[in-house]
């Protein structure tokens, strides 16, 4: 049963995925569709680009830009950014830590079937009535008023993503802790993992309130609560509460995989071990910490008062330091090293000015007097997407490139992947840097059009311009993926030569079990210690024997499927004349349910490769 072998029809193959449990498959799952819904996220910023473009433009309604300007940034955070550095968590932690599978592979595969109910659900709005047009933080003021079922979309879709978000949260942490091959303690853990593991402890603390904001602005729309209505005694402002104790942590959910991605970039590509690696993971652990005492830094013009404003800019301030610690640990790992300037190296570099200057415009705005004159207006937009696309996209484009042969065994084309990093840094630069000044001239976010002879023309068309060479950036990669999937050209188990963790000790792509002997690890960066001692593997830690492996369920699709039909008839039931609601909201759960039990009483033990098969494959995994 090697997967090298083999060569399965598209009905096999689709059904292998459809109920696949093994990490690495769910990894490509969260590729494909993470990579959609980023091209989703990254057409609907192009519509805005052309609607600002020249000054009362028409290309969209005022109305219609709104839907597009929410959900692209609901697409783009909860339906890209999430998911894509998910990929990279379960395709490479459990090899980097010498593992076989995660925890619990059936949990994992139903983290993923009910992420993409829910962003397929969220994104039917499109052709159900429209879409959410709250913006992206939904600020219950808009949302309760809001007309049709758009924020409905949002709030179902975000509740089931958020709940496969969560369990692929508690499923890495208990890998984490508890299936560390011998001798790989904590301080031993590759940057990459570390990151890993405090992202999904903020996962595990962050998504409850989103849970809870999401749970009470689906009662105040279906049934009429007011939790939010303030002119029947609720509270609008407890929603930015809930949203942002939720969403400051998820800027760091997003950033920190970033960080371990480029933590290990910079090891390999400097052919050094990373610099100060105990204080990167104290540096690490501080930020997890602090995450979540700085959210009402979003909140400075709501009238919280002085006390509260001066005790969350301080807070914010505090946090930039485990950050420059980082920074300075990068630098100081190229510092005297042999660099190599590797399509993932490029990225790695050019990350560091770029995820700087979104540093240095968050500490203006953290500081509370500046916010006010900052506070909605593009100056905010230009420093978060210098966050999160100088920050978070960097590293996914760096990590495709660096893991593309760990998860598919083919390297993709250097010179094309040059050409995507040349047209996507100066689109990006091009894009948002100029939005710092439009920002200052007091351009407000969030509006469809503005008036001739204000200032803003040129640095629109700029502006513009510069999301298009992204765009253009993002073509050449899929041209690349495209021919580099044709080509096929195999690759060995590790192809940038100086890989330092245990996943460059395996073949690529892995063999299913990983592991054919769990291997000894020595000490920080395993491999590495192998390689400096002469050796061509791992030293194993235990005989070849039986493995055992979980077996595939189609279960994890039917519940997800099952919630994703309740919440059409929990959306619906209250329009007029509907009589199909109730049924199918009741019919939903029972599948759900259903599947749950069936889950249950199914004695499910799962299977044993014999340790004869395991002789033959003499190519694969342990001392290859």
């Amino acid at each position: 049963m090697s997967t090298i072998a083999q060569k399965k029809g598209f009905g096999a193959t689709l059904w292998d995925y459809l109920t696949t449990v093994d990490h690495k498959k769910i990894a490509h799952l969260y590729l494909i569709a993470g990579g959609f819904f980023f091209l989703v996220g990254g057409l609907e910023a192009l519509f805005i680009r052309i609607q600002l473009l020249k000054p009362n433009n028409d290309f969209v309604s005022a109305g219609f830009f709104n839907e597009i300007l929410t959900m692209h940034g609901t697409t783009m955070i909860f339906l890209a950014a999430m998911p894509l550095v998910f990929a990279f968590m379960n395709a490479i932690m459990p090899l980097q830590i010498g593992a076989r599978d995660v925890a619990f592979p059936f949990l994992n595969a139903l983290g993923f079937w009910l992420f993409l109910f829910g962003g397929i659900f969220l994104n039917l709005s499109w052709f159900m009535g429209g879409a959410p047009d709250a913006g992206w933080t939904s600020y219950a003021s808009l949302s309760i008023t809001s007309e049709g079922h758009g924020i409905d979309f949002y709030a179902l879709g975000l509740q089931i993503a958020g709940l496969g978000t969560l369990i692929g949260g508690i499923n890495f942490l208990v890998t984490i802790i508890n299936m560390r091959a011998p001798g790989m303690t904590y301080m031993r853990m590759p940057m990459f993992t570390w990151t890993t593991f405090i992202v999904s402890a903020l996962i595990l603390f962050a998504f409850p309130p989103l849970t809870v904001g999401l749970f009470l602005m689906t009662f105040d729309r279906m049934f009429g609560a007011n939790f939010f209505d303030a002119a029947m005694g609720g509270n609008t402002i407890i929603w930015e509460h809930f949203f942002w104790i939720f969403g400051h942590p998820e800027v760091y959910i997003l950033i920190l995989p970033a960080f371990g991605i480029f933590s290990e970039i910079f090891a390999i590509f400097s052919r050094k071990r990373l610099f100060g690696y105990s204080s990167m993971v104290f540096a690490t652990v501080l930020i997890g910490f602090l995450g979540f005492m700085v959210w009402a830094h979003h909140m400075f013009t709501t009238g919280l008062g002085p006390i509260a404003n001066s005790i969350f800019a301080v807070a914010t301030m505090a946090i930039a330091v485990p950050t420059g610690i980082k920074i300075f640990n990068w630098l100081f790992t190229m510092w005297g090293g042999s660099i190599r300037f590797t399509t993932p190296m490029l990225w790695a570099i050019a990350f560091i000015p770029s995820f700087i200057m979104g540093g240095v415009t968050g500490v203006m705005l953290g500081s509370a007097s500046q916010d006010y004159q900052y506070h909605d207006t593009y100056f905010v937009v230009a420093h978060f997407h210098y966050v999160i696309v100088g920050g978070v996209v960097f590293a996914l484009f760096a990590g495709a490139h660096l893991y593309w042969p760990k998860m598919f065994g083919t390297m993709l084309n250097e010179f094309l992947g040059k050409i995507t990093f040349v047209l996507f840094f100066v689109g990006f630069h091009m894009t948002f840097f100029i939005q710092h000044f439009l920002g200052l001239w007091g351009m407000p976010r969030r509006v469809f059009t503005y008036l001739p002879g204000q200032g803003f023309e040129t640095s629109n068309v700029i502006s513009s311009i510069g999301a298009f060479l992204m765009a253009a950036g993002v073509i050449v990669l899929l041209v690349n993926v495209v021919i580099t999937s044709v080509k096929n050209e195999k690759v060995g188990n590790d192809p940038w030569e100086d890989g330092r963790t245990l996943e460059w000790a395996l073949p690529s792509p892995p063999p299913y079990y990983n592991f054919k002997q769990l291997p000894l690890v020595r000490g920080l960066d395993a491999y590495w210690l192998e390689k400096m001692d002469g050796k061509k593997g791992m030293t194993p830690a235990e005989p070849i024997g039986d493995i055992h492996m979980p077996n595939n369920s189609f279960i994890p699709f039917t519940i997800s499927l099952g919630l994703f039909i309740a919440a059409f008839g929990a959306m619906f039931h209250g329009d007029e004349g509907n009589t199909w609601g109730v049924p199918v909201l009741i019919f939903g759960l029972l599948f759900t349910l259903g599947s749950m039990f069936v889950r249950s009483i199914k004695d499910d033990h799962g299977y044993h490769i014999p340790k004869k098969e395991l002789l033959d494959d003499k190519d694969l995994g342990g001392k290859a």
